[in-house]
């Protein structure tokens, strides 16, 4: 089984076994962690996303399961992202000392990364009750598991074709609504916004790349690259609130002023390339894409 529905099954068997898979693969990365607490952990969140995806798109069907599984999941998430988040502003420091304009701002950049690594590794000693948390998402992710079996849906081709239309055409609205609001802002929270609805929109991409695999992947393709794009901004958003509540991290003020640089230069390249690929993956109106996903489905699923 993959993260794809698959056109001519019954819809709610897909959509169970969908996202059995991913809470079992939390549950068993969570628990062998091949590659280490903290990795799992990482790897764990990406399933919940998926997970959350998933049942955003069929939220009109289902809106008191997406709802109340919409909570269960994030709350999972939440309780584990201490330390991943910590470790994410090193690798942002990281990604920001790549590209340093200068041999100063470069060191200045390392001294700086140096320092959040210290803080990552403070973050995870104190996490003494880390294993708790583990245990407790596991047994959220089995009560998630049992809840499945109470979800079903018509199962019939076309109904299930108007289900996809409609969870489309919203994700696409409100991909809309907030690409307009990054227009003529530059809040931090605006380009959130567009980051959380393409990453919705790519995960819905993936759901449905049996109706079209050559034409959605590349379009799965581009969405990534403005996910990604965004993501390196909101974590540059998140590096300098932290800065602003405790400035000994970025050490003395000539440290300050280099990382203030070189992030503001960052931010400013970030958004606009933003824009860019935004107006790329967005370019179709609403009703018009969700009818073509309509026409896809319906072929594919004969």
């Amino acid at each position: 089984m993959t993260y794809a529905f698959r056109p001519g099954r019954p819809f709610t068997n897909d959509f169970r076994a969908i996202a059995a898979e991913q809470l079992t693969q939390a549950v068993m990365t969570l628990e062998d962690r091949p590659d280490g607490l903290h990795e799992a952990i990482h790897e764990a969140r990406k399933n919940f996303k998926r997970l959350r995806s998933l049942y955003r798109l069929v939220a009109a069907d289902a809106p008191q399961f997406q709802k109340h599984e919409n909570t269960r999941i994030r709350d999972m998430a939440r309780n584990l992202s201490t330390v991943r988040d910590a470790a994410a502003l090193v690798e942002n420091a990281q990604y920001l000392r790549s590209s340093a304009a200068s041999i100063e701002q470069e060191k200045a950049l390392t001294h700086i990364c140096k320092r959040l690594e210290k803080r990552r590794d403070r973050i995870a000693a104190c996490e003494t009750d880390i294993e708790d948390r583990v245990a407790a998402t596991i047994v959220t992710c089995e009560h998630a598991l049992q809840a499945l079996a109470h979800v079903s849906f018509d199962d019939r081709r076309r109904r299930t074709a108007a289900r996809l239309t409609k969870g489309w055409q919203q994700t696409l609205k409100r991909a809309a609504r907030a690409k307009e609001a990054c227009g003529s802002s530059t809040e931090a929270g605006a380009f959130h916004e567009l980051r959380k609805r393409a990453q919705d929109y790519r995960m819905h991409l993936g759901l449905m790349r049996d109706t079209w695999p050559s034409a959605i992947q590349a379009k799965r393709s581009e969405a990534k690259m403005l996910v990604d794009t965004l993501g390196h901004l909101n974590d540059l958003s998140v590096m300098i609130q932290l800065i602003n509540e405790d400035p000994a991290l970025a050490g003395n003020s000539q440290d300050q002023a280099h990382l203030i640089a070189a992030v503001i230069a960052r931010q400013e390249t970030l958004r606009d390339d933003a824009l860019t690929l935004a107006a790329t993956v967005f370019q179709e109106q609403p009703a018009e894409e969700s009818r073509t996903i309509r026409l896809l489905w319906l072929d594919a699923a004969r």
